[in-house]
Order: structure tokens, then C-alpha cells, then sequence
């Protein structure tokens, strides 16, 4: 069966944005060794999925060939099929992008029965909180900035057990620490 893996910058308090959505206290640019990490975390994966309201600046900014992103990276973010989960949409506006709405199980566990590689998801407040909360996601690698905001949009919606697969600190000063949920 495939896994849903969550991949997320988060502040050293753990957050995934500040109080009105401001990601400005991300470590950029990252090292080489982090940017590996990534293309090894991502290898088996074969789908994206996202929220809406990511979606719509994600999607397009990849499209766009973000600055400062290696041809690699952004070829294999446009070639990647994505899911926009949605209680809105009923069809994509996007090339490469399937809208996929009711019940967040339902849609979720489909997913995972098909045949094929893993799934992964990059955030968006809402989803990643509705996932969690449903105990949907398998693996969580969490990309911690060495930068405390304070305040934001927290990962988790309450409290969650997890096991520690591994943490990866890198030269940009970004530490990866991979969870897995206690179930």
C-alpha cells in the first residue's frame, strides 16, 4: 500500500507559517547536502497532494520555473501528477491536477490503494491539520529553520504521538526530523 508523506517547513516552535500566513523566516538558500536529502525523500513518490488555497500559488509558481530552482526539480514538480483536495472546486483549472473532494478518508485511503509509488503532501494549514487530525498521514519529515516566530499556524492541531525515524541536520542549518505516528 502506498504511504502518505507529509513534507513541511516548520519553525523551531513549530510552525508552518506565521500569524498571517508569512513564511519570511525560511532558510534560504539551502546546501546541496538538504537539496539530496530531498531527491532521496522524494524518489518513490509519484504524486502530490495539496490543499486548495496552496494549490493555487504552488501549482503556477512550479509552472513558472521558481528562481533559484534547479531544471531537475522543477521538471519533475510539473511532470508529478497532483490531487487539489477541495469542498470547492469540481474541476481543475490546472495542467496535471485532478480535483478531488468528499469525504477526506474516503478520498485519502483510495488514494493509498492504488497501484503506484508514494504520495506526498507540502502543506497548506488546513489540509495538513484535517490529515492529521484523521491520522492519514504515515510519515511526517518535518524541515526544521533554526528561527522562532512566536506565533503562527502550528503542524499539529493538538496533540499527536510520534516515533523519531531519524533527524539530518545540514550545512544550511535546517534540521530534517522524520516521525512516524504511534498507532
Amino acid at each position: 500500500m502506498r504511504k502518505l508523506l507529509l513534507q513541511v517547513q516548520v519553525s523551531a516552535d513549530g510552525y508552518m507559517a506565521g500569524p498571517n500566513g508569512e513564511m519570511d523566516w525560511l532558510t534560504f538558500p539551502w546546501t546541496n547536502d538538504l537539496n539530496e536529502h530531498i531527491n532521496a525523500l522524494t524518489a518513490n513518490v509519484d504524486t502530490i497532494v495539496l490543499g486548495r488555497r496552496l494549490a493555487e500559488g504552488f501549482i503556477p509558481a512550479w509552472a513558472a520555473g521558481p528562481p533559484g530552482e534547479d531544471k531537475e526539480s522543477i521538471d519533475w514538480m510539473n511532470r508529478t501528477p497532483k490531487i487539489v483536495i477541495s469542498r470547492t472546486l469540481t474541476e481543475s483549472p490546472w495542467e496535471n491536477a485532478t480535483v478531488a473532494g468528499g469525504d477526506l478518508a474516503e478520498t485519502v485511503n483510495g488514494l493509498k490503494a492504488r497501484p503506484g509509488g508514494d504520495l506526498i503532501v507540502y502543506g497548506g494549514g488546513t489540509l495538513v491539520a484535517s490529515l492529521a487530525e484523521a491520522d492519514l498521514i504515515d510519515e511526517y519529515h518535518l524541515f526544521v529553520n533554526p528561527t522562532a516566530i512566536g506565533g503562527g499556524m502550528p503542524v499539529f492541531p493538538g496533540r499527536r504521538k510520534l516515533r523519531r525515524v531519524s533527524a539530518q541536520p545540514f550545512g544550511c542549518g535546517v534540521t530534517a526530523m522524520h516521525y512516524e505516528p504511534v498507532r
